[in-house]
């Protein structure tokens, strides 16, 4: 081996890559958002960042929340309408487009008019209100993998036959 890498595999070894095979993971029914379903990519217990692969049935939507952490999306198919869509003022992402979500924003909504998929991380919490911005729940990395935990042993367990 030479030096160089002997040195490279030293500093790599103090080190942890994450890679996934995504396409081999199955969506996961989100259990409180009907219309959406998840992969978890990754979560950090240092940061208290998230990331996740979300797709979301035509017609679907994410409820009213508050980001508590900055969000960034990556739109990889379909069509978002955050916070009503460009046609109200908001923003209507397609296939391609990036959006950077800052801490504190809120949306009303984020509704889905076409089966779409993002890549999503979330730099902390996400908060989501009602109407009168009464706390419903909280999303944070723990609740994420909460959420993805109970979603792979409902996949798990057999459908009994009737």
């Amino acid at each position: 081996m030479s030096d160089k890498a002997a040195r490279d595999a030293q500093n790599n070894a103090t080190f942890k890559d994450i890679y996934i095979n995504v396409a081999a993971m199955p969506w996961i029914p989100h259990p409180v958002i009907p219309g959406t379903h998840f992969k978890v990519l990754r979560t950090s217990g240092e940061t208290g960042a998230w990331t996740v692969l979300f797709k979301n049935v035509r017609g679907s939507s994410v409820p009213r929340h508050e980001h508590l952490g900055a969000g960034e999306y990556l739109i990889l198919s379909g069509k978002a309408e955050v916070r009503g869509g460009v046609e109200n003022g908001g923003i209507t992402a397609y296939a391609g487009d990036y959006g950077y979500e800052p801490s504190g924003v809120i949306h009303d909504h984020t509704y889905f008019p076409e089966d779409t998929i993002y890549f999503f991380t979330n730099h902390g919490p996400i908060k989501f209100i009602d109407d009168d911005d009464n706390i419903l729940a909280v999303i944070d990395w723990r609740a994420v993998r909460a959420h993805e935990a109970q979603g792979l042993a409902q996949l798990a367990t057999p459908v009994a036959a009737e």
